[in-house]
Parts: C-alpha cells; sequence; structure tokens
C-alpha cells in the first residue's frame, strides 16, 4: 500500500539563481494554483502572489516571467514503515 505524503515542498527557481521553499497541504492545492495563478501569466512581469500558509504574518511575491523551474517533493512526517 503506497504511503500518502503529509504536505508537499515547491522549490521555485527564479533566474538570477534565488530559491524559494513553499509548502503545500496536497498536490491538488498546489496543481490549483499553478494553473490558476502562475501558468495563465507565465510570461507577465506582474507580481503575483505565492501563498505561504505555514509561516504567519509573512507573504511572497513574485514575477512568473522570472520563474525557471519548479521541484515538488513529498514530505512524509512518519517513520519508515516496514513489513
Amino acid at each position: 500500500m503506497p504511503r500518502t505524503p503529509d504536505e508537499y515542498a515547491v522549490y521555485i527557481l527564479l533566474s538570477g539563481g534565488h530559491r524559494e521553499e513553499v509548502r503545500f497541504a496536497t498536490i491538488q492545492e498546489f496543481q490549483k494554483w499553478y494553473s490558476g495563478e502562475l501558468m495563465p501569466k507565465a510570461a507577465s512581469t506582474d507580481f503575483i502572489s505565492v501563498p505561504i500558509k505555514n509561516i504567519q504574518g509573512e507573504y511572497m511575491v513574485l514575477r512568473p516571467s522570472c520563474v525557471e523551474a519548479i521541484r515538488v517533493e513529498p514530505l512524509f512526517a512518519g517513520s519508515v514503515e516496514r513489513y
């Protein structure tokens, strides 16, 4: 039986070499932000908001045209399963 990730770490690689990490509770939540906010404005130089739900009082904005790559990593909080 496959394990279910507790959350997903999304690494946004920006032009200029910066890397930002944002966490999403589900892959569907990331896909909704990606397809609804980032992709429609991919060539835009206007700022868009990046959801940061796990850090209180902080927010991040970025220019979609500066995103070079995105890496999504499932994170598991539990211990290793043994059979």
